[in-house]
C-alpha cells in the first residue's frame, strides 16, 4: 500500500486557521468524504481534547454544525506513514515557534522509511507551510541541517545528489489572508470561520507548488501559485498586512487607561492611522529590498495600494492578536509580553534591518516593539486579580 493517499489533504493543528481551511475544503462542510483531516501534533492538547468531546464546533452564521470528530482526526505524521494513510498534502498551520517540532516529525518519518526500505518511494507529504512570520528561509536551513545530521548518525544514507532535491521541493510556504475566529477553550471551543480568503504558495519546485494547488482548490479552497517562487517576499507582503492589522491594531485597542475594546479591521485602517500605517510599511519595504526580496525597480506605492485594498476586503474582522489578547483577558492566561504573530515579525526584521545597516529601521522597529509591550503592561496592570484563573 503507497504511504501517501492521493488526493487527501491533512490539517495541522485543529485551530482558528487549521479550521477555516477544513471548512471551506469540505465546501462550507458539505463534503466530509474523510480526505480532508486534521493530525496530531506531537506534544499537542487540541487533538486529545477533541477527541475527548467527541465533536467539532463550527459555526456557519447562526447554525452551529457539530461534526463527529472521531473521522476527522488522525495520529501523527509517523503513525500514519505507518498505517499507509499519510495525506498527499499536509496544511501546516501552527504557531512558528511550534514549526521546528514538525519539521523534527518529518526527518522521524524519513528515518523510519529508509529502516523499512521504503525512502526511495520517498513518503513524505507536500509541506504547505501557513503560520504567519518570516521564517521560511531559516526553517528551511533547519530542515536540511537535521537531515544532514541524520545521515552523519547513520540514521539516513547519502541523500546527495538524487533525493535531498527531491524532499526540497516539497517544502513549500502558503501566505494566506484566510481568516477565522477560535471563540472559548477547551471542550468548550466554537470556530468560526471567516470568508474564503487567497493563500498564495511559493518555494518548493513549480510541479509540487502546481499539484499542491490543483488538489486543494478542487476541493473548494482558494489556492494560487504566486506569480514569483520567492517565499521570501510573500512573506515581507504578508507582514505589511500582518503588522498594519495585528501589531498597530493592538496599540489603538488598548487605551492610555489600559482598557481594551476588540476593533475591527475596519476600524483600525481608518484615515487618520494611514500615515503611522504608511510608514510602517515603508520600513517592512526598505528592509526587503536590501535582503533582496523586493527588486529596486519595485514600487513601494502600487504595493501600499495593493495592501490597504486587502484589508478593506475583510473589514468586519477582527485581527488574530487582538483575539489572542481578548482570549486570555477572558480566560485569565495574559502576560505582557510580545503577541506571538508580532514576535514572529519583528524580530526577523529587526535583525534583517541591522544586518543591512539601516539604523533608521532598527530603532523604528524597536520602537515598536517597546509601544506594544507598554500597552500590553498597562492592559496587564488594569486587570483585577480576582480575574485570573490560578
Amino acid at each position: 500500500m503507497p504511504a501517501l493517499v492521493k488526493g487527501t489533504v491533512g490539517i495541522v493543528p485543529a485551530g482558528a486557521l487549521g479550521v477555516s481551511f477544513f471548512y471551506h475544503l469540505t465546501h462550507q462542510l458539505q463534503k466530509i468524504d474523510g480526505s480532508v483531516f486534521f493530525l496530531e501534533r506531537h506534544g499537542s492538547n487540541t487533538c486529545a481534547t477533541l477527541r475527548g468531546k467527541g465533536e467539532l464546533v463550527i459555526a456557519d452564521g447562526p447554525v452551529l454544525h457539530h461534526v463527529p470528530a472521531e473521522s476527522l482526526l488522525k495520529p501523527g505524521l509517523l503513525r500514519c506513514y505507518q498505517s499507509g494513510s499519510l495525506p498527499e498534502v499536509l496544511l501546516v498551520c501552527p504557531n512558528p515557534d511550534q514549526l521546528l517540532s514538525i519539521i523534527s516529525e518529518c526527518v522521524e518519518l524519513l528515518e523510519a522509511a529508509y529502516e523499512a526500505g521504503t525512502l526511495e518511494t520517498l513518503p513524505l507529504p507536500i509541506l504547505v507551510l501557513c503560520s504567519n512570520g518570516i521564517y521560511f528561509q531559516r526553517i528551511r536551513q533547519i530542515f536540511l541541517e537535521k537531515l544532514e545530521e541524520a545521515t552523519l548518525l547513520g540514521r539516513l544514507p547519502d541523500l546527495w545528489p538524487d533525493i535531498m532535491p527531491k524532499i526540497v521541493a516539497r517544502l513549500l510556504r502558503g501566505v494566506s489572508i484566510q481568516t477565522g475566529i477560535r471563540e472559548g477553550s477547551g471542550a468548550a471551543t466554537i470556530y468560526r470561520p471567516g470568508p474564503r480568503g487567497i493563500t498564495r504558495i511559493a518555494g518548493g519546485d513549480a510541479l509540487n507548488r502546481e499539484r499542491s494547488c490543483a488538489l486543494l482548490a478542487g476541493r473548494g479552497g482558494w489556492f494560487e501559485p504566486a506569480p514569483h517562487s520567492s517565499a521570501t517576499r510573500l512573506e515581507f507582503d504578508k507582514a505589511m498586512v500582518n503588522l498594519s492589522s495585528n501589531l498597530l491594531g493592538q496599540l489603538y485597542a488598548i487605551d492610555e487607561a489600559g482598557q481594551f475594546r476588540p476593533l475591527t479591521l475596519g476600524q483600525i485602517v481608518v484615515p487618520e492611522h494611514e500615515p503611522e500605517i504608511r510608514d510602517l510599511c515603508q520600513y517592512v519595504f526598505k528592509v526587503g529590498q536590501a535582503v533582496r526580496a523586493y527588486s529596486p525597480t519595485d514600487d513601494f506605492n502600487a504595493l501600499f495600494e495593493w495592501l490597504k485594498q486587502t484589508l478593506r476586503l475583510h473589514q468586519s474582522h477582527i485581527p488574530s492578536s487582538l483575539q489572542w489578547v481578548d482570549l486570555r483577558l477572558r480566560t485569565g492566561g495574559l502576560d505582557p509580553n510580545v503577541t506571538p504573530t508580532e514576535e514572529w515579525l519583528l524580530e526577523p526584521l529587526i535583525r534583517y534591518a541591522r544586518s543591512a545597516g539601516l539604523d533608521e529601521a532598527v530603532q523604528f522597529f524597536e520602537q515598536l516593539k517597546e509601544r506594544s509591550l507598554r500597552k500590553l503592561r498597562l492592559l496587564c496592570a488594569n486587570v483585577p486579580s480576582s480575574d485570573w484563573d490560578i
